[in-house]
């Protein structure tokens, strides 16, 4: 496997995983939900195709439920959690991988359980890439400045179609056709225009 530089941010499957977090039924009234779950969705198909393991939780699911049926994560045992960060409950998984370089990370909320998730893996030194289009709050403002805010602690933010060709590589790669169908209609759009327009200070 070719060498992964820290400060470029490439992703390889062989060194990556998907983190899902909390893509539950009871944030389905928050902002840009459904194509945020559509776009998690994008990622776990190509997860699977390309042999990138994945690890989803739940916050506090007595209360918020469970992960909604059309992510679908069949087969992924989800990590209950009260913590807002993923990673005490995902702890035995990061140690048992210690060929982990970088982490995709998806889901709600970005001010809260994005954000700590994000910065605890930053702390173990491991990249992090927040998947821009499959993360969302209930406020637009605690999305964009979380988002702002992981960026300023090394984070890379990208989008997942940028993620899924930095995974795949190359067209000749034996999964690209299948991967080709999977994105070959432009993801939805989640506000993200708005958050990212020239005017915007905290991107500059």
């Amino acid at each position: 496997m070719a060498a992964v530089w820290p400060g470029l941010g490439r992703v390889v499957p062989g060194s990556s995983i998907l983190f899902l977090c909390d893509i539950q039924e009871k944030f389905r009234h928050t902002v840009y939900f459904p194509q945020i779950v559509s776009v998690a969705a994008r990622m776990l198909k190509v997860a699977r195709l390309l042999g990138v393991p994945a690890v989803l939780t739940e916050q506090y699911p007595q209360g918020l439920g469970p992960t909604v049926p059309e992510l679908g994560a069949e087969g992924l045992q989800p990590r209950p959690k009260t913590c807002f960060s993923m990673v005490p409950v995902v702890q035995q998984e990061l140690d048992m991988r210690p060929q982990l370089c970088s982490v995709l990370l998806c889901g709600l909320e970005t001010q809260a359980c994005i954000l700590h998730t994000a910065l605890d893996l930053l702390d173990r030194g491991l990249q992090v890439h927040v998947v821009v289009d499959a993360c969302t709050s209930r406020s637009q403002v605690d999305r964009l400045v979380a988002l702002s805010r992981m960026r300023q602690s090394g984070a890379f933010l990208s989008t997942s179609e940028g993620l899924i060709l930095q995974l795949v590589g190359d067209a000749a790669h034996p999964q690209f056709k299948e991967i080709q169908k999977i994105i070959k209609d432009p993801t939805p759009d989640s506000g993200l225009l708005g958050l990212f327009n020239g005017q915007n200070p905290l991107f500059h």
